[in-house]
């Protein structure tokens, strides 16, 4: 690397949304002792059920919203690698 180049971070605010993105519903669901329990039920449902089944949904929500994140982030470093003469990768 030569002396006027730089290099952008690694770590950047948006990078650290998609990570908490994809992280959250690991740490949700692998915590198995705050919904290991029946009440509150909803339609008849025990709540261990029920909040497994959310985060389904939810999961899909945080995924395709770290994908668009992951694509726009991806996109302004080729965009700032074509106006900067550098090659993007």
């Amino acid at each position: 690397m030569s002396d006027g180049e730089t290099r952008e971070p690694v770590v950047t605010p948006t990078r650290v949304v998609i990570a908490l993105c994809l992280i959250a519903p690991f740490v949700a669901l692998l915590w198995v002792g705050s919904y290991a329990k029946v009440d509150p039920a909803f339609i008849g449902i025990p709540f261990f059920y029920w909040y497994q089944m959310l985060w389904v949904l939810v999961s899909t929500a945080l995924t395709m919203t770290a994908y668009k994140l992951w694509q726009r982030d991806q996109r302004g470093q080729r965009e700032r690698a074509a106006q900067g003469g550098g090659a993007a990768k």
